[in-house]
């Protein structure tokens, strides 16, 4: 079992930028991937990047690609997610996720899941 809380979420005007963290605890040492997705109201769960936890590869979203950063800190198990140029269509609440084999864009790849955040952008 592997247990995510993330925290860093909030309100931020349009351009401005907020730091999503994600601390994982439990069976975090055979830990494949770790990822964030996105959910608005009414709409489905996104991919939005993800990072493999040895080769540190990244993968991004096109909306959020050069202006959102996925980064890890081994030592403490924790995965985050710098935004920057927030738009208001980033208004969304953030997962993070965690994968034992891969690093997929469909949520239903994913085996653990965070109870998310709620990142809001304003005009």
């Amino acid at each position: 079992q592997v247990q995510l809380v993330e925290s860093g979420g909030g309100l931020v005007q349009a351009g401005g930028s907020l730091r999503l963290s994600c601390a994982a605890s439990g069976r975090t040492f055979s830990t494949y991937a770790m990822g964030w997705f996105r959910q608005a109201p009414g709409k489905e769960r996104d991919f939005v990047a993800a990072i493999r936890w040895n080769s540190g590869t990244t993968s991004y979203a096109g909306p959020v690609k050069g202006r959102f950063t996925i980064s890890k800190n081994n030592a403490n198990n924790t995965v985050y997610l710098q935004m920057n140029s927030l738009k208001l269509e980033d208004t969304a609440v953030y997962y993070c996720a965690e994968d034992r084999t891969r690093s997929g864009r469909r949520s239903y790849e994913w085996e653990y899941w965070g109870q998310g955040t709620q990142v809001t952008v304003s005009s």
